[in-house]
């Protein structure tokens, strides 16, 4: 290959294409030589024409850059480990509002919700369902009519 080194396969398969223009190669024949569509070697010598072979190189993703740095997206399992009610919330359940209003006053980085269980995911924070149960059940009697329940249910089916 030329002076620089391909990252992945993808962009040697770019960069040949450009060599073997160089060495003459007609466009059709390099994309039924690389596999690929006629567009697509158009593109990448409209490319390397305009910018070199910098120009074949991979690129970063696009889309928007992180709010929340590594280092504050490490620090939020600690702040969360703090309570609820040491930022005023009534109760000790998380939620993701509530994890958005802490990242907000924290960070200065307002999130949807959805991305706040992107982030708390991305933590390891799974969802938690609080259980909701009446505060006067018993447990002993539940488990005493099931019993009875059932041995009675059993009886009547003969």
């Amino acid at each position: 290959m030329s002076d620089s080194k391909a990252v992945d396969w993808k962009e040697g398969r770019r960069i040949r294409a450009w060599e073997l223009y160089q060495q003459g190669w007609k466009q059709c024949d390099i994309a039924r030589a690389l596999g690929v569509a006629d567009s697509s070697v158009s593109r990448w010598l409209d490319r390397a024409r305009a910018e070199g072979v910098a120009g074949l190189k991979r690129r970063p993703g696009g889309g928007p850059k992180k709010r929340l740095t590594d280092e504050q997206l490490a620090q939020l399992p600690g702040l969360l480990e703090q309570g609820a009610e040491t930022y005023g919330f009534r109760g000790e359940v998380w939620t993701r509002s509530r994890v958005g209003e802490v990242i907000r006053q924290t960070f200065g980085v307002s999130y949807t919700d959805t991305h706040v269980g992107r982030l708390l995911n991305q933590i390891g924070w799974t969802r938690q369902k609080p259980q909701q149960r009446a505060s006067q059940r018993d447990e002993a009697a539940i488990e005493q009519w099931r019993t009875e329940k059932v041995a009675e249910l059993k009886k009547s089916q003969r």
